[in-house]
């Protein structure tokens, strides 16, 4: 059994915060009902392009392992049955702006009153409470509000955010690890509780060295570009034919990098011993390497600091990633055949429980392909009964002639 076996999740998150969060839940096990809007479903269904069997990359990107039930949030009987399944369920997620699930009849407290072991869990921008509680809250905000895009990009150039949805995706992190020590503590108690995450919060929770920084001396860090605030030489070097990550995050690091570049000299040297000289004097010290490295190609370095222990770095393409032996070796880029997008790919979970990693993934589901199936396992609703929602729009099912898994 994987580790999360029969946890039940409703999930009425969207776009990417709360699903990525639920897909490390399911990769752990869990059993995760996805609650769409009948439809267009989750907004991330229309990120693109590319698009591909009518379904978008983003979304197939974050949604495996989930099954899908199509429910409209905007009727009461449809907020009814959503109520009713979370009754059954041990955890609710969601990312609406505060307020929205006070206003569906779906707050916890009453929730637990029926289900005293539900854990809800409850995402948004900048929190439940403060002055900024209603502001919406996207990834490309939370960066920029949380200090990370000012201490990213070039010293000249302007704030720069990190090239992948950062803001949601440790956000998501950190709700599943909320939900899990949750999930721990109704095993000692059998109560649930109320957890809240805040995207502004996780953000801010990394600025870690950085923030220490300032409260030591006042002063905000700013943008080195790839350079360290406290590590030299620890940054991006020109090779001859391109660029190299070089790591001396240690003296005994720099003893093996003045070997490998042949400089014994800079090893001697006792101006350059210790890692902070290093740091006060990196304006000096940088350039030296810098000539040193662009003299030869970037092979020929790699080769060395891999043989002498040094910590390098190649500079790779999503795709290079996507394809290279390190992670395909693990089995970390997983293969799942879909309805209508044919063979989607994604890239695991990192999870690995006694070194293995051969679970069965399920591709990201179609809108509302498991409506019926869910509804008639959890409320046993009868075939006459799903038409009939189905006929007012309160529910979308799975049309009949689809190829569903």
């Amino acid at each position: 059994m994987r580790p999360l076996e029969g946890i039940k999740i409703l999930d009425l998150s969207r776009v990417v915060s709360g699903p990525f969060c639920s897909m490390l839940l399911a990769d752990l096990g869990a059993e995760v009902i996805k609650i769409e809007e009948p439809t267009l479903g989750d907004d991330s269904r229309a990120f693109g392009p590319p698009f591909v069997g009518g379904e978008s990359a983003y979304f197939l990107s974050v949604n495996r392992n989930k099954r899908s039930c199509a429910i409209n949030l905007k009727d009461p009987e449809g907020i009814e049955l959503v109520r009713k399944i979370a009754l059954q369920c041990d955890v609710l997620l969601e990312n609406f702006r505060p307020g929205t699930l006070e206003r569906l009849g779906l707050v916890h407290q009453k929730l637990r009153a029926e289900n005293p072991g539900l854990i809800s869990c409850s995402i948004s921008g900048f929190g439940h409470t403060g002055t900024d509680s209603q502001r919406p809250g996207y990834d490309l905000i939370i960066q920029g509000e949380s200090g990370v895009m000012d201490i990213t990009g070039d010293a000249e150039g302007p704030p720069t955010k990190v090239g992948t949805s950062m803001a949601d995706l440790v956000t998501g992190q950190f709700a599943s690890q909320g939900i899990t020590a949750a999930l721990l503590e109704r095993a000692r108690t059998g109560m649930g509780q109320h957890i809240e995450i805040s995207m502004l919060d996780c953000m801010a929770s990394l600025l870690t060295f950085n923030a220490g920084i300032y409260f030591i001396t006042g002063d905000s860090p700013k943008r080195r570009g790839n350079t360290h605030a406290t590590i030299a030489p620890y940054e991006t070097f020109r090779a001859s034919d391109g660029w190299v990550n070089i790591g001396v995050a240690n003296d005994k690091f720099w003893q093996l990098f003045c070997y490998v570049i042949e400089r014994p000299d800079l090893a001697a040297d006792a101006t350059y011993s210790a890692a902070s000289e290093r740091v006060r004097l990196r304006n000096i010290l940088v350039p030296i390497v810098s000539k040193i490295l662009e003299t030869k190609p970037r092979k020929h370095w790699i080769e060395r600091f891999r043989d002498a222990g040094v910590p390098y770095g190649d500079i790779r393409s999503v795709g290079e990633v996507c394809e290279a032996e390190q992670l395909t070796s693990r089995g970390m880029v997983i293969e799942m055949e879909h309805p209508t997008a044919g063979l989607v790919k994604n890239i695991d979970s990192p999870f690995r429980f006694d070194d293995s990693n051969d679970d069965v993934h399920f591709p990201p589901p179609l809108l509302g392909q498991h409506t019926n199936e869910i509804l008639f396992e959890y409320l046993n609703l009868s075939v006459v009964e799903l038409d009939d929602l189905s006929g007012r729009g309160v529910i979308r099912g799975a049309k009949p002639n689809a190829v569903y898994g």
